[in-house]
């Protein structure tokens, strides 16, 4: 018999998205086969699971919960807008949510193993999609927050200073303008250095001469910077006031901000769809 490592199980749950004991049994029964293993688990009643591990889950929903002096954010996914409104998703959402919410550290790891797992599988099998808790913040102190009401874009800031009305309006000002740090001074060397190289690349094909160039590089750097960072954008309820303006005259700043948008920076699969019916019906 061939000997079943951690490593066969762990690739085998990634192409199924079912549990360990269940994928480690397959290999054992198997004999270590991968394929035949597959073809175990198809035939069993996980079979709607593992037919559908392997597609995208860009789709679902952003969740919000915000109690005292803590908030939370979390992205959880499925496939389709369809299953995002469907009640057991959304159920699913709210219990990670919570659960997220009361953890001080607020692992997503800890909480699937801890027996959110077996819940997302059955929840798998019931909506007949793939789904997964991606991503999740937690602040602590003056936090305020926006959500969007198709729920696919989520904004929590913390402040220090300055009032729960001026939170509200900063989230939903992030929550259009998607910046992505609270000053230029947070922008990383990296991003910086990124963006001075194609801009340079860029104005060396105007032919000027290099100081000139230098300085046009400069100017689009300090352009970018400004587009990129909260304080420095025009307030999206006043352009003639900068956020970081506003933030003054009311005696607060930013600590930090998250915000959330359902999918983003997942690559989606362009989805044949005669090939899938094919693919279904063999």
């Amino acid at each position: 018999m061939a000997a079943v490592t951690a490593s066969m199980v762990k690739e085998l749950r990634e192409r199924t998205g079912l549990g360990m004991m269940d994928c480690k049994k397959a290999l054992v029964e198997n004999d270590g086969d991968m394929e035949q293993a597959i073809d175990s688990l198809r035939k069993s009643s996980g079979m709607k699971a593992a037919k559908k591990a392997g597609r995208i889950a860009a789709d679902g929903l952003i969740r919000i919960k915000i109690e005292g002096n803590v908030g939370v954010v979390v992205e959880i996914n499925c496939e389709t807008d369809f299953a995002a409104k469907d009640e057991n998703f959304v159920t699913f959402a709210s219990d990670v949510t919570d659960a997220l919410f009361a953890d001080p550290v607020c692992d997503i790891e800890a909480l699937m193993t801890g027996g959110f797992e077996a819940t997302r599988e059955s929840l798998v099998q019931k909506i007949g999609e793939n789904c997964s808790v991606r991503r999740a913040t937690r602040y602590e102190g003056d936090v305020t927050s926006y959500l969007h009401t198709n729920g696919k874009i989520g904004v929590l800031v913390q402040l220090e200073g300055g009032s729960e009305d001026l939170g509200r309006d900063l989230a939903m000002h992030i929550a259009a303008t998607n910046p992505q740090v609270v000053s230029p001074d947070d922008a990383s060397q990296e991003v910086i250095e990124k963006e001075r190289e194609i801009y340079t690349a860029q104005a060396a094909e105007s032919g000027k001469p290099p100081e000139i160039v230098a300085k046009m590089v400069e100017g689009r750097v300090k352009k970018f910077l400004a587009e990129i960072s909260l304080t420095e954008q025009a307030f999206v309820k006043d352009g003639d006031i900068k956020v970081g303006t506003l933030l003054s005259q009311q005696g607060a700043s930013v600590v930090n901000f998250v915000r959330y948008e359902v999918g983003e920076g997942i690559e989606k699969e362009e989805v044949d769809f005669a090939a899938e019916v094919a693919q279904q019906l063999s």
